[in-house]
């Protein structure tokens, strides 16, 4: 308890955040302030403040964020977030983005409370896996979705499953560059499917308008993948 506080619990798939606190620590300067979006309990509030970088948060459930330590305010982050233009350096968006719908608004909104050349961070499971492809073509699902109950509106249904590319194209939209990616982990499952990689590498670099990184060994095998765009 380095704050007085137990160390909370991620409500991600094991290794995730840890994996994600390690990568982002790297590319961070010391002292810069984050905005955790969509920060559920706080547990990543929790690492980064424990980092020693400044951490404010918000998230629909007031009554569900546990991490007192930082400002935190209650917001539906599908609108406007509650703070001016121009108040953070860095913002994180862990395991969202598979959860809201309207991502225009949700990228501008992040651009807009971000200052110049500030830097927004998103995880998201990686529908380009081979895993991913796989479950597509035999139920009509990537990883990590499935059919969705109409009766819920907690936003802790997935959603939405984009791609990298589609990702970029959304925060280009919006005035980022993607600047790094990277995947938490290399799946076994996709690993065991790598046979497959001569036919995905024919057709894809045959085929003009799918040639590219989206079959690149790092998204063929990667878990959830890592994204950070940088504010033009």
């Amino acid at each position: 308890m380095k704050d007085g506080y137990e160390t909370l619990a991620p409500i991600a798939m094991p290794g995730i955040h840890e994996r994600f606190v390690e990568w982002l620590v790297a590319r961070l300067a010391p002292g810069v302030t984050i905005l955790d979006v969509g920060a559920g309990r706080g547990a990543m509030c929790q690492a980064m403040h424990r980092r020693g970088f400044g951490v404010a948060a918000c998230d629909r459930d007031a009554a569900g964020f546990a991490y007192p330590l930082v400002e935190f305010r209650a917001a539906d982050i599908t609108e406007r977030l509650p703070w001016p233009d121009g108040s953070f350096d860095v913002c994180l968006a862990v395991e969202v983005t598979e959860h809201i719908h309207d991502h225009g608004r949700f990228f501008g909104e992040c651009a807009r409370v971000l200052r110049p050349g500030g830097r927004l961070y998103v995880t998201t499971p990686n529908i380009l896996s081979l895993k991913s492809r796989l479950s597509f073509l035999l139920i009509g699902y990537p990883y990590s979705f499935r059919s969705l109950d109409l009766g819920r509106d907690d936003g802790l249904q997935h959603v939405a499953a984009y791609s990298l590319g589609q990702y970029r194209y959304v925060a280009h939209r919006a005035g980022f560059s993607l600047t790094a990616f990277d995947v938490d982990k290399l799946q076994n499952t996709s690993i065991a499917l790598l046979p497959l990689w001569p036919i995905l590498w024919f057709f894809g670099y045959t085929t003009p308008r799918t040639r590219g990184e989206h079959n690149c060994l790092r998204l063929l095998l990667g878990r959830v993948l890592f994204m950070e765009y940088t504010k033009r």
